[in-house]
């Protein structure tokens, strides 16, 4: 074996062990604490225990006042104009109510703020004498201040 041949072999070896160990460290890094995981699904059920009960004053508390709400349909939708919204959907004689797809939960750490939740949730509610039921993903950054989870940021699409 030549001395080059030597060299080339030495630094493709470590190039390789590299990788490896840089591929191991993402997946670490990328991988999602069950503690985190298992916080977040309970804001999650605490969340939508009150938009299905109408609790309007503790539903809206849970989310920042620099809320961002985007939707496919509808672009940017100011913080106010998203909690009239829901008001007159409280108001409506049928109930609406929100139910996460079961196993469809992802929750991502997002260093030095909170977490990523993403999932499909399923809204429904009778209507002139019809179950009527639409399916959703979403995306939500909930931000971790003082100890206290807040959604700041919410993305929904696929309507």
């Amino acid at each position: 074996m030549t001395i080059k041949s030597v060299w080339h072999f030495l630094l493709i070896s470590v190039a390789v062990l590299y990788s490896t160990n840089a591929t191991a460290q993402e997946k670490k890094v990328a991988a999602t604490p069950q503690e985190l995981y298992n916080e977040i699904a309970r804001m999650d059920s605490v969340i939508f225990s009150y938009f299905n009960t109408r609790q309007m004053s503790k539903f809206k508390a849970l989310f920042t006042e620099d809320l961002e709400w985007f939707q496919d349909n509808g672009g940017l939708i100011p913080r106010k104009q998203i909690f009239e919204n829901f008001q007159a959907t409280f108001l409506k004689p049928w109930v609406l109510t929100r139910q996460l797809v079961p196993g469809s939960l992802e929750v991502h750490p997002l260093k030095g703020y909170g977490a990523i939740e993403i999932g499909r949730h399923q809204f429904r509610h009778i209507e002139n004498g019809k179950e009527e039921v639409g399916t959703f993903t979403f995306l939500m950054i909930w931000r971790k201040k003082n100890g206290l989870w807040k959604i700041s940021r919410v993305v929904s699409y696929d309507h």
